[in-house]
């Protein structure tokens, strides 16, 4: 029983306590009137009297209107004397010395009992309030101890060379006389950099499952507090514990919550936040060091951490973590099927083919909603149709089927839709349509799906182009066949806009400007969060910047426009295809440009 829960009984069985002492003293209390036995007598005769009472000496009658009479008869004489007989009322007789004691030991002993609980129940919660506040500065990691269901390399798939990384520290923690035999000192602090969803806390339990050491983990931001002092002793105490139990790794996410670059704080420079990073920098490369303690932390912000933190002796060592390629893809797909009654059908090089870009949560989604959609069927296997729409429900989001458009609405957007595949399709550098249709996702009325068939780490001018042509193509279809646009161009124009600005003032793709990068993002870093771009340049530079976006959004305009007045039968072909059927796969889609 906790202390909590004992206080709350004491405090009913105080309470219950206090309710019978009411009562007796209550009852004790009632009113009741003295009467000569004569008068006594006479009540009983006329059958007034309901029940007869006897303590000793007192003779105690309850009336047939609620009223109480007592009176006191001779010690030697006996109630029949009196005409006082069972047969004619209800006759009570009570041991007067028992009553008498039990009476006088309740009404001094009970007021001590309740005062003496309400006492002890307020010490308690007192006690509890301060036990609360001396553990107000302890750290609140969680010690993970090696077990059976240990998280190891094996659990991870690809990141081949951040394991590699971390194997060094597994081999330290299990064999650091062979390092110091030829002089070698293992990094203080590992530094995971990857984007959310890469692994970056996966590998951190992965190198404390290898090493079979106690792993301590705990979020940055669960060091800061309202209260000044409070985070700084609570990275001393969680250092403390992990020195206790050395070897051993602690594990610090999000470490970017409390190792922002100082001096930037909205509260001054010597804020709370500040007086935390102060104490990780000390306990990580002070004088009182410990080498067998070593820190792993993870973030997706490196940019905004305090150099202190990254300089040697520290967290010298940075692992970054990229997004998983094709073949690392398909392991994790496998790793995260495990457990689940796969059809021997389902080809996981095709599934992972169309996750390009896909982080290993964003895989593990993939095969948790497969899995579901095979429950929603009632099916007892997941089939390649159950990860097909899995990637679309978490690349675009659910469908909505709900959404009604009215008949004028519904031709604009197959033709809007039609204009994307079109032209996407005929440009040789965009990449192959998988799927066109009219069931929205998201705000979205219809999409056009292109996908790319390899993972691809540069990307060239000339497929910037043919990509806002694509993008463009939409808009485009719907001047052509209705000439009007509407405003299901929106997110379209947002996209190309973005895409050609980066052209000019990013990737040098400017014949105009050249080789030039243009603008430095300013940002508060206490914020982390970009807050303007700063102008590095004159104001004509600028008008030539808004000119050459223009330029670049106009001629892949044209290049869209040129193409689908061109193919003006295929445009109306696809769009009635779209209006009959919703959905075009892109093998059909293909189909539809061959030779009959």
């Amino acid at each position: 029983m906790t202390v909590r829960s004992r206080s709350i009984w004491l405090l009913v069985v105080a309470i219950i306590i206090g309710i019978a002492f009411y009562n007796l003293f209550a009852a004790s209390s009632a009113t009741v009137a003295e009467v000569t036995m004569s008068e006594f007598v006479s009540e009983l005769a006329a059958g007034n009297i309901e029940k007869i009472t006897v303590r000793g000496n007192e003779v105690e009658a309850e009336l047939k209107d609620g009223e109480l009479i007592k009176t006191y008869k001779e010690p030697a004489v006996g109630l029949a004397e009196y005409g006082i007989t069972p047969d004619k009322t209800q006759i009570e007789i009570e041991n007067p010395d028992r009553g008498a004691f039990w009476a006088s030991f309740l009404s001094i002993v009970l007021p001590f009992l309740l005062v003496g609980g309400l006492i002890y129940f307020m010490m308690r919660q007192a006690a509890g309030n301060n036990m609360r506040a001396l553990s107000f500065g302890r750290s609140q990691a969680r010690l993970v101890l090696g077990g059976n269901r240990r998280v190891t390399f094996a659990d991870v798939a690809g990141a081949e060379e951040a394991k590699q990384e971390l194997m060094e520290v597994v081999e330290f923690l299990k064999h650091p006389e062979r390092f110091r035999k030829l002089g070698a000192e293992i990094p203080k602090g590992v530094l995971l950099v990857g984007q959310p969803g890469t692994g970056k806390t996966l590998l951190a339990k992965a190198v404390a499952g290898e090493a079979g050491v106690p792993f301590f983990s705990i979020s940055a931001s669960e060091f800061v507090e309202m209260f000044v002092g409070v985070g700084a002793a609570r990275v001393r105490d969680l250092f403390a514990r992990a020195k206790r139990n050395a070897p051993a790794i602690l594990f610090i996410d999000e470490l970017d919550a409390v190792g922002r670059q100082r001096g930037t704080g909205l509260g001054g420079s010597h804020d709370e936040r500040e007086q935390t990073l102060n104490q990780i920098l000390v306990e990580m490369d002070g004088f009182d060091t410990n080498d067998r303690v070593i820190v792993v932390a993870a973030t997706n912000r490196p940019d905004v951490l305090d150099p202190a933190l990254l300089r040697p002796g520290r967290f010298d060592r940075r692992v970054t973590i990229d997004l998983p390629d094709k073949k690392a893809r398909e392991a994790i797909l496998k790793i995260h099927s495990n457990g689940k009654p796969v059809a021997k059908v389902v080809d996981m090089t095709k599934v992972a083919e169309a996750t390009v870009g896909f982080s290993g949560a964003d895989l593990r989604n993939v095969a948790n909603e497969a899995a579901i959609f095979a429950a929603r069927d009632d099916r007892k296997e997941v089939t390649q149709h159950d990860f097909n729409r899995a990637i679309e429900k978490v690349m675009l989001g659910p469908e909505r089927r709900s959404r009604v458009l009215t008949s004028e609405e519904r031709k604009i957007a197959a033709y809007h839709e039609a204009g994307h595949a079109i032209v996407g399709h005929l440009l040789p550098n965009t990449d192959p349509i998988h799927k066109i249709t009219l069931i929205g996702r998201a705000m979205a009325l219809g999409y056009t799906w292109s996908r790319p068939t390899e993972d691809r780490y540069l990307i060239s001018k000339e497929k910037f182009e043919d990509d806002l042509a694509r993008i463009l193509g939409g808009r485009v279809a719907e001047e052509v066949v209705f000439n009007q646009v509407t405003t299901g161009a929106q997110n379209d124009l947002k996209q190309a806009t973005k895409i050609a600005r980066d052209m000019v003032t990013q990737y040098g793709m400017s014949k105009e400007l050249g080789p030039i990068t243009f603008g430095e993002r300013e940002e508060l870093v206490f914020l982390g969060r970009e807050l303007a771009e700063h102008k590095t340049y004159s104001e004509s530079i600028a008008s030539k910047i808004d000119a050459e976006v223009i330029r670049v959004i106009r001629a892949a305009e044209d290049k869209a426009r040129k193409l689908l007045v061109r193919q003006r039968k295929m445009l109306d072909r696809v769009a009635r295809r779209l209006l009959e059927k919703e959905t075009i796969e892109g093998p059909e889609f293909e189909k539809m440009f061959s030779p009959a």
